[in-house]
């Protein structure tokens, strides 16, 4: 079809055709009177056609039974606008209407993994780890509020001046964060984490050198071996995506139950149980803590519990249920090194208990943690896991702890990127008795391993 309009001269096609022809061209930003005419003919169709009696009918009829719509519209504006401005502004107006608005062509775009809306007039993107500013921008403030509403409406959530701040997820788990005025000086903020809908597999965080082959397949026998890993990092070190990663490992005979504030996990075996905390409703009551549904999940027979992020009074919790027959859990913490997820865990167990003994913090930490892997974004964008800890017991008061793997960063290449090399300390794990003990044999030169990358 397209080929047989490139063969015909603008003169002989209708614009309907030229759109077409048009529609896999780069766009530019539309004019300001083409912005308030995309507007105008938005509040037109709104008016003209019943979203609730197309909401039954297969979504690509629908948008091409809007679109006539549009075009029609669009006739009878005297307006004289070109070809490419009637395409751009019958897809921004649809996006509007089935999408995020001016986010929809970030949200295609499979390169983007960040989405900072800084007010109406700012939008920042994430490629590679690297910020760029893009041109796509808002009408006003109350635009903005409209398609934040939107998407928190769609998970049954909602944000006004009584509740300015609010986390939800898109369709395809991409997780959000809102927060409007008063508490956003300037004016609505929205962020967007997205997650790719092809996960990355263990081998592909391999050939992406997030790590080496040896250090995935001693988490591998640890995840198989039903140790408890914590995975440790700032915010976009790809504390989610390895956990996503290691989930792979566990087996389809096992009962999972998965515990987050914002569901982004996606399991692939077939037993899982997901739960989800719930915000408090108008009068401030109802809401449900990740603490209250890792308990109730100890009710639910689960083999391994995963919780998305451990950031409060439920550790507490968590470390009990690893020490009590739950083993092979998994879990995050927000944490720049191991010794700071330690120190982490310590203060967050003293929220559910302050009358608790230090030294029995650190007692129940010692004993339900096996592993702490450390993930961190590097200076060029990129993702590495930077160390492989074992969590080895108590000495005196002391939570003892020794590195398996190691990053060592040697500098930055030309280009700009980190140059470094992974290195195993040449320690065997004591944990090594219980990969043995699963039946899982490790080949001898795993621990000497070093690798250039």
């Amino acid at each position: 079809m397209l080929q047989t309009l490139e063969s015909k001269t603008p003169q002989q096609m209708t614009w309907e055709q030229r759109l077409l022809r048009n529609a896999s061209r780069p766009k530019s930003a539309l004019k300001p009177e083409c912005q308030e005419l995309k507007f105008t003919l938005h509040r037109k169709l709104l008016d003209k056609i019943n979203l609730e009696a197309l909401a039954m009918i297969d979504n690509q009829r629908v948008r091409g039974e809007v679109r006539q719509a549009l075009v029609s519209l669009i006739d009878g504006e005297p307006t004289l606008l070109s070809s490419l401005e009637k395409q751009q502004i019958c897809d921004e107006v649809l996006d509007e209407v089935f999408g995020l608005g001016p986010l929809e062509p970030l949200l295609q775009d499979p390169t983007i993994s960040d989405i900072l809306v800084n007010t109406h007039k700012q939008v920042y993107v994430e490629r590679k780890g690297v910020l760029e500013l893009t041109g796509v921008t808002f009408r006003d403030d109350p635009h903005l509020l409209r398609i934040i509403d939107k998407i928190v409406s769609q998970v049954g959530r909602r944000i006004d001046e009584s509740t300015p701040m609010v986390d939800a997820r898109l369709t395809d788990g991409s997780r959000v964060n809102a927060i409007i005025p008063p508490l956003a000086v300037d004016g609505p903020l929205l962020s967007i984490r997205r997650f790719s809908t092809d996960k990355l597999m263990p081998n592909d965080l391999v050939e992406k050198k997030a790590l080496t082959a040896g250090m995935m397949e001693l988490l591998e026998a640890a995840v198989k071996a039903r140790l408890n890993i914590i995975i440790l990092g700032g915010t976009g070190a790809g504390k989610t995506t390895l956990l996503n990663a290691l989930s792979l490992f566990i087996s389809n005979k096992e009962r999972i139950v998965t515990i987050e504030d914002a569901a982004e996990l996606q399991l692939k075996q077939p037993h899982v149980a997901r739960l989800e905390t719930r915000p408090p409703n108008l009068e401030g009551q109802g809401a449900v803590r990740q603490r209250e549904l890792l308990v109730n999940s100890l009710r639910m027979r689960p083999d391994r519990i995963v919780v998305g992020e451990v950031r409060g009074a439920e550790a507490l919790d968590m470390l009990q249920a690893m020490n009590t027959g739950h083993d092979g859990s998994l879990t995050t913490i927000h944490a720049n090194t191991p010794r700071d997820g330690v120190s982490r865990l310590e203060v967050m167990v003293s929220l559910a208990n302050a009358n608790m003994q230090l030294i029995s913090i650190r007692q129940q930490i010692s004993a339900a943690v096996h592993l702490l892997v450390q993930a961190a974004r590097l200076s060029d964008g990129s993702r590495r896991v930077t160390s492989i800890t074992e969590v080895t017991g108590m000495e005196g008061e002391v939570v003892t702890l020794q590195d398996i793997f190691v990053f060592e960063k040697r500098g930055l290449t030309p280009e700009g990127k980190v140059a470094g090399r992974f290195a195993a300390t040449g320690i065997r794990p004591k944990f090594y008795e219980k990969l043995l003990a699963a039946g899982i044999r490790l080949r001898p030169d795993l621990f000497d391993e070093v690798v250039e990358v």
